[in-house]
């Protein structure tokens, strides 16, 4: 595969091989690995700890899959070609751990004042979670409740996101721009201006450009971990060259 580095050629290989046992496994409808390998939240029943890792390399849908996949070859063959396989590859794992952190610390964030809201009103969490999978609703706070519980997240956007940031940080000066607005914007005004709008949409729910089910907070969880990492970096390589 000419032009591709090794390590985002294996994960696009990965990826792949997921997505084709999605459509393969437990009769074609993806229903099965979803169940196995889509990130959960800790409190269903379906939730796994292999999912923290599993779901990075699943994938809602062929377009899905595709846009991924094309943003991973596009910023992640750049960035393993400056920083190596072994950064390259730590930044994308660790991008999508903390696409975790950020995505589940939101709902909990709902989560609990809601939680706390029907209990009292008389109900045990474990009468809560009955109620809902009865489809009944007892306060206001019943559908929210429902979605967060029952979300689950795949995708290796969190990963790509932390590569995004990479990319910004090594290469400021680059033009970048969306498929849809072909105006070249510089990558150090570009990618924040993504992480904002994807506060904006998690804080919102209104989509800028993206589907209106995207775990827009494990975008900023990716970039914001991409970033962190490749501060540190840069950092300690300033600090190792001012005192040699």
């Amino acid at each position: 595969m000419r032009g591709i580095t090794d390590t985002v050629k294996h994960l696009l290989i990965i990826n792949v091989i997921m997505f084709i046992g999605t459509m393969l496994v437990g009769g074609g409808n993806g229903e099965l690995f979803y169940k196995w390998f889509a990130l959960y939240f800790p409190k269903n029943e379906l939730f796994q700890p292999w999912q923290v890792i599993t779901h990075m390399f699943m994938h809602g849908g062929f377009a899905h899959l595709l846009f991924n996949m094309f943003a991973l070859w596009m910023f992640g063959t750049a960035v393993e070609q400056q920083l190596g396989s072994k950064k390259f590859l730590f930044i994308y794992i660790s991008a999508g751990l903390g696409a975790v952190l950020f995505q589940l610390g939101y709902y909990y964030f709902q989560y609990l004042p809601m939680q706390a809201e029907a209990i009292s009103l008389g109900f045990n969490e474990q009468q809560i979670v009955e109620i809902f999978k009865e489809g009944k609703v007892f306060t206001a706070i019943g559908p929210k409740f429902n979605e967060i519980y029952y979300a689950s997240m795949v995708g290796a956007s969190g990963c790509i996101m932390g590569i995004l940031a990479a990319f910004g940080m090594m290469n400021p000066e680059a033009k970048l721009m969306l498929i849809f607005l072909p105006i070249p914007i510089k990558a150090k005004y570009f990618i924040p201006g993504i992480i904002i709008l994807d506060i904006i949409s998690a804080l919102t729910g209104q989509s800028f450009f993206s589907p209106s089910n995207t775990a827009y907070m494990a975008h900023v969880g990716g970039a914001i971990t991409g970033f962190i990492i490749m501060w540190y970096w840069k950092k300690n390589q300033f600090n190792k060259n001012r005192w040699n």
